[in-house]
């Protein structure tokens, strides 16, 4: 599809600067605004902090079309909405949302229908309503914008089911170029994103992942207390801002009495999901501000936290994932400024997460949903079958979802309808068959984690290789090179035959194993990623000699 023309580039820039106070984009930034206003999809991978909401912002203005932004958090909604009023040149925006009167969202309504409105952002579950979805699509969307992009992805640690509709939603509002934006992604996540939002011909946009600025660090124990006490200490010694993270509510309250003990001089706060709205609401704000120097948090801390001097990122548990991890550290040194991210590490956490907690769903239950929709004889709800089958809205969405990604089911317009030929007992087992195999990926992703937290080596290489960016042997600032520093410096890995037999990226197939992605090369191993049994380490030797792997 063909681009833009120089006149629509001097009225990128034009705007930009007129409506924003942005005397310069980044070329990245200035590509992807080009192809949504030559109406061709766009999914962009670009590091947390870079400007990813630049692109729709400044294509929205230059449209003079309703642009609706998918965004998962109310709290990342309000800020979203609140970066837009702070431009008074700005085109007016809205978010229609729970935090919201009935009042308040019924006249964000009228003023987006009476042409009032151009930043319309909603939450992916509203839009399963077919009203809402109507209301939309008569207003003339002029582009649709996924943010967290990656939540689409059942192979992502955020995976969110109500991103799974969104590609039909893309149909359903009279298919306007979709704008897909996230800060991570590896090669098999970008892939899903492009064919779960329907993607097409999508100009894919990756800028490096490497936040060469942040010092990596891991700090492995042996017992508990000796971890907490370690936690502590480093925490008191950091340069603030800093966050810490845990894995349990309990944990906020633990961390945030001592440091505030051994800090005086700084205010330490609790975050976690438990809180209510409005206090956590309060601590984002107080952060920003600067009135806060210390958050002790759950992974609840997460999307929407934009404070560009934070400068320290302290672990005190093990993420679930190296996705996790890189978001969350991804979080310090945005001003490109030194900071640090430290990871203190005991074995046996990894082995304390459950993996896929929820359990797998039972057959009896997948039957029933699938019977439920086939005997409506019509495209039904996910509300209609959960009244049916007196379930939660819950249940039933994680049971359809199951269905759905096992293609037993088809999403229309108006519902769901089975497809045809499927009794329920196959579909049921085809469903626990895909739930099988997210456990099974779930597991590989904790089993790269550990990889990153025992490895000898460069950490922002290990780093790097996982998401599929090519990386110097050493980078110079982390743990790893420091250790090796009285070593040969080695700027680029030798090209080896693994790499030329097997590129990054590129598609393979394993007898047992089936099909896969290159993620990584590092040394004597590859890292592959396979759809159905996630994350392995080879030997590349024996890849080669066994010809364990062919081209795809």
């Amino acid at each position: 599809m063909s681009t833009t023309t120089s006149t629509d580039r001097t009225t990128i820039d034009k705007t930009a600067a007129s409506v924003f106070g942005w005397d310069e984009l980044h070329p990245a930034q200035l590509e992807a605004i080009e192809a949504v206003l030559a109406e061709r999809d766009v999914l962009a991978l670009m590091p947390t902090g870079f400007g990813k909401s630049a692109i729709y912002q400044v294509a929205g203005a230059v449209l003079g079309k309703p642009v609706v932004v998918v965004s998962p958090l109310i709290a990342l909604q309000a800020d979203q909405v609140a970066g837009l009023v702070g431009h008074p040149e700005a085109p007016a925006a809205i978010a229609i949302n729970s935090s919201h009167t009935d009042s308040e969202n019924a006249e964000g309504w009228e003023r987006l229908e009476a042409g009032e409105i151009t930043y319309v952002f909603l939450a992916p579950e509203q839009l399963a309503s077919p009203e809402t979805v109507a209301r939309l699509a008569a207003s003339g969307v002029g582009l649709l914008v996924v943010d967290e992009a990656h939540c689409v992805s059942s192979w992502g640690h955020d995976f969110r089911p109500d991103y799974l509709h969104l590609g039909q939603i893309v149909a359903d509002l009279g298919r306007p170029p979709v704008l897909a934006l996230t800060a991570t992604g590896s090669g098999p996540i970008r892939d899903e994103i492009v064919e779960r939002l329907r993607l097409r011909d999508p100009l894919v946009l990756s800028h490096g992942f490497d936040r060469p600025n942040l010092s990596l660090a891991v700090t492995r124990h042996e017992d508990d207390q000796q971890k907490r006490d370690a936690v502590v200490e480093d925490a008191t010694n950091a340069a603030t801002p800093a966050i810490v993270y845990v894995a349990t509510r309990k944990e906020t309250g633990y961390y945030a009495d001592a440091l505030s003990k051994r800090r005086p001089d700084l205010t330490v706060v609790a975050y976690h999901g438990g809180q209510s709205s409005a206090e956590r609401g309060q601590v984002h704000e107080r952060f920003h501000a600067g009135d806060v120097g210390l958050v002790v948090a759950t992974s609840a801390f997460g999307m929407g936290i934009d404070k560009p001097d934070i400068r320290a990122v302290i672990h005190a548990d093990v993420p679930d994932s190296l996705e996790s991890y890189y978001q969350e550290i991804g979080r310090a040194g945005r001003d490109g400024e030194p900071a640090s991210a430290t990871l203190h590490y005991r074995p046996e956490d990894l082995a304390l997460r459950s993996f896929f907690a929820s359990g797998l769903p039972r057959r009896s239950h997948l039957r029933a949903v699938f019977t439920t929709i086939q005997a409506a004889g019509r495209p039904v709800t996910r509300t209609a079958v959960a009244e049916q089958l007196s379930h939660t809205r819950q249940t039933v969405t994680r049971l359809i979802d199951l269905l759905l990604e096992a293609e037993t089911i088809i999403e229309k317009k108006r519902g769901f309808v089975v497809r045809k030929g499927l009794e329920a007992a196959e579909a049921a087992d085809s469903a626990r068959h895909v739930a099988k195999t997210r456990e099974r990926v779930e597991k590989t992703r904790q089993d790269m984690m550990r990889n990153y937290a025992e490895q000898p080596g460069c950490r922002r290489h290990t780093l790097l290789g996982y998401f599929g960016e090519d990386s110097p042997e050493r980078c110079g600032n982390c743990d790893g090179c420091a250790r090796e520093a009285d070593g040969p410096r080695v700027d680029d890995a030798a090209t080896s035959s693994g790499e030329r037999a097997f590129p990054v990226d590129s598609h393979v197939r394993h007898e047992a194993w089936g099909e896969g992605t290159v993620m990584s090369h590092d040394g004597d191993r590859m890292t592959v990623f396979f759809d159905e049994e996630g994350y392995k380490v080879l030997a590349t030797d024996e890849v080669l000699d066994r010809a364990l792997l062919v081209s795809a």
